[in-house]
């Protein structure tokens, strides 16, 4: 069992998806009670759109896909709460209109590059010490905000009764943007841009199926999702499978034996 992890690469895979299964089950909750399933997709392909820009600019494509896809996040937020639009509706607006930018940047470069496709499906076997550093950053940040949880708990439960509380809903709202942007950012190296969604979503939604507070959802879907991540990386080696994929059938298949105990 201890075998793969006497390989450098295997032990950055198995470091840098436990950090990001980390993150997004953190997160995920958030995702899930405010029915915002559809945003870990709309970002990610938003995220699609910086990292072409990059290619383009002949830049990192992840540091431009940050302050892009923060933008888009904000935007989405700031236009939910000025319009009488769906979330889903500004979602897919944004998503449509970031993957049509993306494949105009890749259209003006030299085609669709190889890294362009390393960041559509993402592979933990192609993480580097650089993407480690990076995503322990974003980790730190988040411990950071942990101070926040209880206020973002509030108002995924109930907004209005949040701000008669006198909370600041609206400015907790983009830190919470911000926040799930720069994970999806730093998940789709591992990921994949086209599966980030699921990372976000069925560790939470597991976990909302088998807890009744909050915080032991909360508790579970970290749980979920960084064990999720140790069993596909494992399956994916001796098996031979895509690491990425390996990890996600691992969550949809705790996720079937959640709803089979639930009912």
């Amino acid at each position: 069992m201890l075998e793969p992890l006497t390989l450098p690469f295997m032990q950055r895979a198995l470091l840098g998806g436990l950090m990001v299964g980390f993150l997004a089950s953190y997160y995920g909750p958030f995702i899930v009670q405010r029915q915002l399933a559809f945003l870990g997709s709309g970002l990610a392909h938003a995220a699609f759109g910086g990292v072409a820009l990059g290619i383009l600019l002949n830049q990192q494509p992840l540091w431009v896909a940050v302050p892009f896809t923060v933008a888009v996040s904000l935007a989405i937020v700031w236009v939910r709460e000025r319009s009488r639009l769906g979330s889903d509706t500004i979602i897919g607006i944004f998503f449509a209109v970031s993957m049509a930018l993306g494949i105009v940047f890749l259209s003006w470069t030299d085609g669709y590059t190889s890294d362009a496709f390393t960041y559509l499906f993402g592979s933990l076997l192609a993480v580097t010490q650089a993407d480690l550093w990076t995503t322990a950053g974003v980790v730190v940040l988040t411990v950071l905000t942990f101070p926040l949880w209880r206020h973002w708990a509030y108002a995924s439960f109930d907004r209005s009764l949040a701000r008669a509380d006198h909370l600041p809903v609206m400015r907790h709202d983009y830190v919470l943007a911000v926040a799930i942007a720069v994970v999806v950012v730093v998940s789709i190296k591992v990921a994949g841009i086209v599966m980030i969604a699921a990372f976000l979503v069925m560790p939470a939604a597991t976990a909302r199926m088998l807890t009744r507070t909050f915080a032991a959802m909360t508790v579970v879907s970290v749980a979920v999702g960084m064990s999720t991540v140790l069993i596909g990386l494992y399956a994916s080696y001796y098996a031979d499978l895509p690491s990425g994929p390996a990890v996600i059938l691992t969550q949809a298949a705790v996720l079937a034996v959640a709803v089979a105990v639930r009912r």
